[in-house]
């Protein structure tokens, strides 16, 4: 029939190599001392470009995870059971060492090959990263406990999946209960309680408000104890096999993130480890937090390469009144647009990927501390606006479900709440710059490296010095005041990081695109609005 005839569609965008046809990630990688991973990242790249893996992520996400809290007998077994390509996706990404490659094989560059994989697999199955990113931030928490270690460490940086309650397993992921319903952020305000049974365990009752990903071998909690707020390590399931103690309530129904499932849970004498000094809970996941924060950055430059890469698949095959969609200014400057947005987002995953590596100067540990807070809150706030104008390069395709741009959109506004919505981090970039004076100077040495290119850059680098010494220096006198006022000055500073790293970095195009589009005086507030007389050709090319 001739009014089924399909033509000006775009083919599906399937069998890439999702690596390979990224230039700022297979640059970055190369950059940052992390070019032996190349052809790993190549396999995962064609992995997660292919028919199979697309469905597989579509698959979870549309059959949703459902609670079984009981068996048809009537016995609580509070489970969660995932669709069939929900396993494939998170069994393919830590078989690649998306999880805890970089702790099992330190190498230079090893966080940067880490870091690539997670995007990647991220790109297409966003869901799977929350249990996959929450084994790699446990690892670092574990170490504040020996013999918790001795036990668990191997069985994070396994390479195998296996998604069953038992016990035996060689392999294991992490997951997290820390906020209540009446604290939210502030952990402090948690009413869990813990008590000591005498023989090195201790036994919790509480109910916790967000427990992301319950069917984890095991669970970093917080609980309070004579001595104050403490961290445990709670066990699904115990040395004799029994099942412990984790009654789940319900599952969120959440906006996005819908593959992954998001949990109450109610403890009831459940056994759990008292993980590093009692009353020093927070102490003892400060590293976990920031490890996940990073992940977040990643998971957002992660959808923001996937809304590009759709986005430029439409316009270069669809055409309308007379020509290709790629080839009218007006959408030549959106799409050079995200491009950008989402390559400065790359590049600075990438670097502060890259200052968690083992053999990082000292002075990354003070640079990483500022920029990771700095970053998250500005590369995640910038996810859903930009996921939103890809989704619309689509047209009408990107406002339905057939097409995944519109998971995507609903997806990434999770970045910007998970571990620290925008005033939490905010806040903590206001306490890094009043306490931490190092970590302003490791920051402010790293925007120095770009002077000397752009006048534009030079200035506002100039204003950001001043703005921050204003800031610390009233923060005393008047804290409300620069409690009000730190929003913009982070935007500042997460602008002057990605400038400097593009100017550094990145195709000269592509530095003055985004100096002139973020710093300079003709910026716009959408995307699109770019000043004039920048070439968009070559930015258009690395989409």
């Amino acid at each position: 029939m001739v009014t089924h005839t399909v033509v000006n569609q775009a083919p599906p965008r399937v069998d890439i190599d999702e690596f390979a046809a990224n230039a700022p990630l297979r640059e970055g990688v190369e950059r940052l001392d992390a070019g032996w991973a190349a052809s790993a990242l190549d396999e995962v790249g064609r992995l997660v470009g292919s028919a199979g893996f697309q469905r597989d992520a579509e698959l979870a996400t549309v059959h949703e995870p459902q609670l079984r809290a009981f068996d048809r007998w009537g016995e609580r077994i509070d489970e969660v059971e995932y669709d069939d390509g929900y396993h494939r996706v998170i069994a393919a990404a830590v078989a690649a060492g998306a999880h805890t490659s970089a702790w099992a094989e330190p190498r230079p560059g090893a966080n940067v090959a880490r870091a690539a994989a997670f995007m990647l697999f991220a790109q297409v199955e966003p869901g799977h990263a929350c249990p996959v990113s929450m084994t790699h931030a446990a690892v670092p928490a574990l170490a504040a406990s020996g013999a918790l270690a001795a036990e668990w460490m191997p069985r994070l940086l396994s390479r195998e999946y296996d998604g069953r309650l038992r016990a035996g397993k060689s392999s294991a992921l992490f997951g997290m209960a820390m906020t209540e319903k009446q604290g939210g952020s502030d952990v402090r305000a948690n009413t869990t309680r813990a008590l000591a049974d005498g023989d090195g365990r201790w036994l919790l009752t509480g109910h916790k408000w967000f427990c992301s990903a319950p069917m984890s071998d095991a669970f970093l909690v917080l609980a309070q104890t004579a001595s104050g707020l403490s961290c445990f390590l709670v066990p699904r399931v115990l040395e004799d096999g029994d099942r412990n103690v984790f009654l789940l309530q319900r599952l969120k129904d959440k906006l996005g993130n819908r593959s992954n499932a998001s949990s109450e849970v109610e403890f009831d004498g459940t056994v759990g480890y008292l993980l590093g000094e009692e009353g020093r809970g927070v102490r003892t996941i400060l590293e976990m937090v920031n490890r996940t924060r990073l992940d977040c950055v990643y998971g957002t430059a992660a959808g923001m390469r996937q809304a590009v890469a759709e986005a430029a698949w439409h316009v270069r095959h669809r055409s309308a009144f007379g020509a290709k969609l790629v080839d009218q200014p007006a959408m030549a400057a959106v799409l050079a647009d995200l491009a950008l947005e989402s390559e400065a987002a790359t590049t600075v995953a990438l670097r502060l990927a890259r200052a968690h590596d083992a053999d990082a100067p000292d002075s990354d540990a003070a640079f990483r501390r500022l920029a990771t807070a700095v970053t998250k809150y500005w590369v995640c706030k910038r996810g859903p606006g930009h996921a939103y104008e890809a989704l619309e390069c689509l047209g009408g395709n990107g406002y339905t479900e057939a097409f995944p741009l519109a998971r995507r959109y609903r997806e990434q506004p999770v970045m910007a709440i998970w571990e620290g919505s925008g005033n939490v981090i905010a806040l903590d970039v206001l306490r890094a710059l009043r306490r931490e004076p190092a970590a302003w100077e490791a920051f402010d040495a790293e925007l120095a490296g770009a002077r000397g290119v752009y006048r534009t850059f030079h200035a506002h680098h100039d204003r950001l010095r001043a703005r921050v010494a204003s800031c610390v220096a009233g923060a005393d006198a008047d804290p409300a005041g620069a409690e009000a006022a730190v929003r913009p000055l982070v935007a500042a500073l997460a602008l002057a990081l990605q400038a400097s790293l593009l100017i550094r970095d990145a195709p000269d195009p592509v530095a003055d695109a985004f100096v002139a589009a973020r710093l300079g005086p003709e910026r716009g507030s959408l995307y699109g609005e770019l000043p004039s007389g920048l070439s968009l050709a070559p930015l258009i090319a690395r989409a």
